[in-house]
């Protein structure tokens, strides 16, 4: 895996956490959603610097070597 492509999935793990948290207290979800302006321009800033904007299945075979959980098997 090359460094702009681990950034890239680095930092999709980091918005799908992020996110996660924001969403724990479905009520409190509004008042922590612009709390993902920042992640979701990293993620996306940098799925463009690797290359991977329209490469979804290259992209998610990164996220899941680097996260096996997501998978989705398992489970």
């Amino acid at each position: 895996m090359r460094n702009d492509e681990l950034a890239a999935a680095q930092a999709y793990v980091r918005l799908l956490q992020a996110t996660r948290a924001a969403l724990v207290e479905p009520d409190e979800g509004p008042l922590y959603m612009s709390l993902l302006a920042s992640p979701i321009a990293e993620a996306d800033g940098a799925l463009e610097r690797a290359g991977l904007c329209g490469n979804e299945s290259r992209f998610f075979d990164l996220v899941r070597s680097l996260q096996p959980s997501m998978s989705g098997r398992g489970r």
